[in-house]
């Protein structure tokens, strides 16, 4: 498995809904409020033969309140 960060931008007072749905996805691993452009912080694992955009696509970009996504990628834990 590979840890994937993806920060997400909200519709005005949607955070908290957009949160919520993710967590009843089960997708998140950590989840965390953030200040500045991006409003939440996710922390996802994905199956490493999964296709990271695919995976993104299908389970979090279509939640409702979502305005923009970032998606980091990982390579090596210190």
């Amino acid at each position: 498995m590979r840890a994937v960060f993806v920060q997400l931008q909200c519709q005005p007072g949607k955070t908290y809904e957009v949160a919520d749905t993710l967590f009843e996805r089960e997708i998140v691993s950590e989840l965390y409020s953030t200040s500045g452009e991006y409003d939440l912080l996710m922390k996802i694992y994905i199956e490493e033969e999964d296709d990271i955009g695919k995976f993104i696509n299908d389970n979090v970009a279509n939640v409702p309140g979502i305005v923009r996504s970032l998606t980091t990628l990982t390579f090596k834990a210190f």
